[in-house]
């Protein structure tokens, strides 16, 4: 083996181990459901969502929405091969607390899902 190739051959057995790892990660994310949550609202909201397919239940988002906005979500399918979550929303303005909250069941592929804070919050 010449002196290039013997520099160059840890970075071809990379590429090899690499390949299938990627085409697996492909394979997996195209099982996979993705949905796009829409901040119906003009005011800013921070939001909570749980992947309520799995047990326990897992946040999968956890951020502030501005109005009108959306975020894309990518969920695991149930035996049926739909998504389904739970999401609450708070106000991000002290002044003017307002609240929501929702269950989705059987989303398919694409779904959007619309959240938004209009409601009296709970009493704690």
């Amino acid at each position: 083996m010449d002196r290039l190739s013997a520099h160059h051959a840890p970075r071809w057995s990379l590429a090899l181990v690499a390949a299938p790892l990627a085409l697996v990660a492909a394979s997996a994310v195209a099982d996979g459901i993705n949905v796009t949550i829409s901040n119906d609202g003009t005011q800013d909201i921070n939001v909570t969502v749980y992947d309520t397919t799995v047990r326990p239940r897992r946040v999968i988002l956890s951020q502030r929405i501005n109005g009108f906005s959306t975020v894309p979500l990518y969920m695991s399918p149930d035996a049926s091969g739909r998504a389904n979550l739970s999401w609450t929303a708070v106000t991000v303005d002290p002044h003017n607390r307002r609240c929501g909250h929702a269950d989705q069941v059987g989303l398919a592929d694409s779904a959007q899902v619309s959240v938004h804070a209009d409601s009296d919050c709970a009493s704690t």
